[in-house]
């Protein structure tokens, strides 16, 4: 027998097909050929049938298409890397390099405060005669305080009425006006409260000064040592060694280290939960501010972040309080992401259109601030001075770029509203940990305990202080469980779980199996041979 079966109509191949067909219905369109009514009701049966199988078929492949997911959370249990702890002073300094600008400074908060509220603070307040910090390797630059630099008198703080008020009550609104390069399209940069203005104010003439900084200098290479802010040490009961940080100087929260910052040490492994088996560490938390209106607040700042990872204290983050005993438990997430069709997501930034500006490892807050930062260069023509610069860019100074504020604080609007596109380019890490805490403190050292407490951290570390437990922190960081949650995004219809879904509706209204649709396509083979056949005998007729 040949491959293909030769008919002597289309009505002889029909009824083969229905008689010798696996699918269900078809043969009562040959049974029933002497009552048309029932041969009518089939084919209208059948048709049907088919029109609600592709309806099917096609609300699963427009669902697949979609490409929905799952959550899935399992529980691991194992030894695990101690994460990276960052710990910051909130004391930045006072740069001899521009030590002079900063007096000047300190000198017109005192006379806008004086003019806002009427109170004298040059006594209680600004401490000009604080220790200035000398940076090494700078005798070539010189001061910079004696350079052509001058703070502008073009920012004054203002307070203005509340026009909107609908209580009745008095109240009133303090900020600086901002204008663009040509004077014009002024707007005033208001805040309710008048702290917040008179911070926001002096941030703003701050990074002006610091600007003026050569930019290759490290700003953390100076004389400080970390015994200066951590008296004491320990992980697992072991003392920490001298490579298990790192240090850096952040321009509000002062001087910052990272401990274990790479999760490469086989010190830092975590094998047992519970307090005795985390950090715990002794800190300095001085009250006597280098520039009391960059940081108001008396204590340490911690954050536990992953390792490789540029810790943004401004975003993350808590304060630990002075003469407090605090013990943070943490506890891991592990979020996978699918990427790809099923969402935006980066393995390690090497397929996202920004340039990161950091060295560590891609998360989302390194991309929107590098992100801003090439927006701002493209758009001020200057740096923000708190983000890393572009190659070949310089930071904002508004004696060379007088319009830089009013074009800064409209980009800042328009990114924290997301009508910056830098949302849609940085996309989330597909696998990112997360750490909840919780905490707890209490009163360290107590009133009995104090005496000897202070007298062991003068002996050892040169501790010197009469205050009242109000310049020491105790803070104690560990895993409460080493087993930590993982949530796993999964298809919601992969193509094994689309072929059965697909099977079923076939099932279900032919009754039939894979091998049903191979007769179906052999009909429709048949019925193609069978017309060519018919009309090349058809042709031959007419030529003969």
């Amino acid at each position: 027998e040949g491959l293909i079966e030769f008919y002597d109509s289309f009505k002889d191949m029909f009824e083969f097909f229905c008689k010798n067909t696996t699918i269900h219905g078809t043969i009562r369109l040959v049974c029933s050929d002497s009552n048309r009514m029932k041969t009518a009701f089939w084919t209208l049966l059948l048709l049907a049938s088919f029109g609600m199988l592709y309806w099917q078929f096609a609300l699963m492949f427009s669902q697949y298409w979609a490409y929905p997911v799952v959550l899935t959370m399992s529980m691991h249990s194992e030894p695990k890397m101690f994460p990276a702890i960052t710990i910051c002073n909130l004391d930045p300094y006072r740069f001899e390099l521009v030590s002079e600008h900063l007096v000047r400074l300190d000198r017109m908060a005192e006379e806008s405060i004086a003019f806002l509220y009427g109170i004298n603070t040059s006594a209680s307040l600004f401490h000009v005669n604080e220790k200035n910090i000398h940076v090494k390797d700078l005798s070539s630059v010189g001061n910079i305080s004696g350079s052509s630099f001058k703070l502008s008198q073009n920012f004054s703080l203002l307070r203005m009425p509340d026009h909107n008020n609908r209580s009745g009550k008095k109240h009133s609104s303090v900020g600086f006006r901002l204008c663009n390069a040509t004077g014009g399209n002024c707007f005033y940069k208001t805040y309710s409260s008048g702290m917040d203005a008179i911070l926001e104010w002096y941030r703003f003439h701050y990074m002006n000064i610091m600007s003026q900084l050569p930019v290759i200098i490290n700003i953390s290479d100076h004389e400080e040592q970390i015994e200066d802010m951590v008296y004491s040490c320990q992980y697992d009961g072991e003392p920490c060694r001298p490579g298990d940080y790192v240090h850096f100087h952040h321009p509000v929260f002062g001087s910052c280290y990272t401990f274990n910052s790479k999760g490469t040490d086989s010190f830092w492994t975590a094998t047992k939960p519970g307090i005795p088996y985390g950090l715990s560490l002794i800190l300095r938390a001085e009250q006597k501010d280098h520039i009391p209106l960059l940081s108001t607040v008396a204590g340490v700042k911690v954050m536990i972040h992953n390792h490789n990872q540029t810790p943004f204290l401004e975003h993350e983050g808590f304060d630990i309080r002075p003469g407090i005993a605090t013990t943070i438990g943490i506890q891991q997430d592990e979020v996978n992401r699918l990427g790809g069709n099923y969402g935006k997501c980066t393995t390690n930034g090497n397929d996202v259109n920004v340039k990161l500006l950091y060295n560590n490892s891609y998360t989302l807050q390194a991309c929107l601030h590098s992100c801003f930062q090439h927006i701002m260069v493209r758009k001020c023509g200057c740096g923000y001075y708190y983000y890393p610069l572009p190659p070949g860019a310089e930071y904002c100074d508004y004696n060379k770029q007088p319009a830089w504020g009013h074009c800064f604080y409209q980009l800042y609007s328009r990114l924290r509203n997301h009508h910056l596109n830098c949302f849609d380019q940085c996309p989330k890490p597909c696998r990112e940990s997360l750490y909840k805490v919780s905490a707890g403190t209490a009163k360290w050292p107590s009133a009995k305990s104090q005496d000897w407490i202070r007298q062991a951290l003068r002996h050892q570390n040169g501790y010197n202080s009469t205050s009242n437990r109000l310049d020491i922190a105790k803070v104690t960081i560990f895993y409460q469980q080493l087993n930590y949650q993982s949530v796993n995004e999964s298809p919601l219809l992969s193509e094994n779980l689309l072929l059965s879904s697909m099977g079923s509706q076939w099932s279900l209204w032919f009754g039939s199996s894979v091998l049903s649709v191979v007769e179906m396509f052999e009909l429709l083979i048949d019925t193609l041979v069978l017309s060519l056949l018919f009309c090349y005998q058809r042709f031959r007729s007419k030529k003969t």
